[in-house]
């Protein structure tokens, strides 16, 4: 299967999903606390659906498989 879009991809779908699980983890009170915690959890989370997409706008499946192995 061929995606024309790095959004179509279930793996970067994953992504977006586990972001915002950490989210509404961030949310709960007894997290909230834990500022130096949540903004490098925050920022983790991210990482991840941005290597995603960065490594499928790249081009090359050699530098998808580098992007994901990041990821």
């Amino acid at each position: 299967m061929k995606y024309s879009r790095f959004e179509d991809l279930p793996v970067w779908q994953a992504a977006i999903n586990l972001k915002l699980d950490v989210d509404t983890l961030c949310q709960h009170d007894h997290v909230r606390t834990r500022r130096n915690w949540i903004d490098q959890v925050d920022r983790a989370s991210l990482s991840v659906s941005n290597n995603i997409a960065e490594g499928f706008e790249r081009g090359t499946t050699n530098e998808l498989l580098m992007f994901l192995y990041i990821a």
